[in-house]
Parts: C-alpha cells; structure tokens; sequence
C-alpha cells in the first residue's frame, strides 16, 4: 500500500503528538469545527488524556466513537459515556451514534482492531461491504466477546472511508501478523476490506 505509513514502538506520547498536530492542520484548514472518530476499549484513554493537556482548540472538535455498545452511557461499557467524561470537560462536543441519522465527514478516523481482524463493530460475521449503503447498523457479534456481551451501533465501512485519513493503533504480535496480512491482500477480514478500498493516508502505530 503506497497510502500506508507504519511507525514501529510507538509510545502514547508519539501517537498523541502526531495526533494533535493532524488535528491543528486540520482545523487551520477550516473556517468552522471538524469531526473526528475515535474508538474504544482500553488504549485510546491514556493518549486521549496526553491530548487534553495540549492548546488543542476542543471547542472546535466534535468527536464521535466509531463504535459503541447499546447500553447506556452511565454503563461501564459505554464508548460514548467514557469519552464525554474525557473530552467534554476539555471543551469538546461528543456525540453518540445514537443521536445521529447521517455521520459527517471526519478530519480523522482513528480505528483499533481485534485479532479476528474486526473493525469499529464490523466483525466478521456481519459481512461489511465497502459499498454499504448505510453510513450506520446495528448488529449482534457473532460470537458476542465475553467481556462485552452487547448488541453494537457501528459506522459502516462506507462512513469510515469518508475521512481524510485513517490511523491504527495495533498492539500485539498476533494483531500485528493479522495487520499485516491485510495490507498484503492475505485475507478477506473487514480490516482488509477497508485498506483495500482506502485512498486517503493510512497510518499505523504498532
């Protein structure tokens, strides 16, 4: 992949660095506010914390999760509950995919991924499609993951694409062989689906 740019032992530091200088270039680049997408789970929150201790102009991004659990945000496993408490008090506005009939366009969609190789709550067994003609779907993981036995509200591959660019945070040796095998064109999983049929900037941290 051309589009691709990896950045080995990456620490929280260097992902919120070159997170928060995206962000900068991309709100110098507009008159108004950008939209970001960020997801769950447990890495995002300490590089999302390094950001909030930056002259980020928060008021001016508003920050979706690129997935969350139907629960609600007062619950433990909520997505969207734990990065208002985050990024709210910092001046951001952060909406829940719930609240929304149609995603924006996105500055950045800052994705994880899971050994199955799925993405947002596109696992494999729901099939995405790179021609979704849904920006939004709910759907059931098949198998529901033990520790968050939930029924998902996800972005499509579709709306994920609708960005100006992408970025992962891989961690792992079993993530990282996965990882690999989608770039290489190994493996059909939903991570390849969406590197196949991505044009802006991809970068991973791993």
């Amino acid at each position: 992949m051309e589009n691709l740019t990896l950045i080995e032992a990456a620490t929280d530091q260097t992902i919120a660095d070159w997170i928060g200088e995206r962000l900068e270039t991309a709100l110098t680049g507009s008159d108004g506010n950008i939209a970001i997408s960020v997801p769950g789970g447990s890495t995002p929150f300490p590089i999302l914390k390094l950001l909030t201790e930056t002259d980020l102009d928060w008021s001016r991004i508003t920050v979706f999760p690129g997935d969350d659990r139907i629960v609600p945000e007062d619950h433990a496993a909520s997505n969207t509950g734990k990065i208002r408490a985050l990024l709210e008090p910092a001046g951001a506005a952060v909406t829940a995919l719930t609240e929304i009939e149609t995603p924006p366009h996105f500055a950045l969609v800052w994705l994880g991924m899971g050994a199955d190789g799925h993405i947002a709550s596109l696992f494999p067994n729901t099939d995405p499609q790179v021609d979704d003609a849904q920006t939004l779907r709910t759907l059931t993981p098949d198998p529901l993951p033990p520790e968050a036995p939930f029924d998902r509200i996800t972005l499509t591959i579709p709306a994920l694409l609708d960005s100006d660019q992408l970025a992962f945070v891989i961690r792992g040796h079993d993530k990282r062989a996965v990882f690999d095998e989608a770039v290489a064109g190994d493996h059909d999983l939903p991570v390849a689906r969406l590197l196949g049929a991505a044009n802006q900037p991809v970068t991973c941290f791993a």
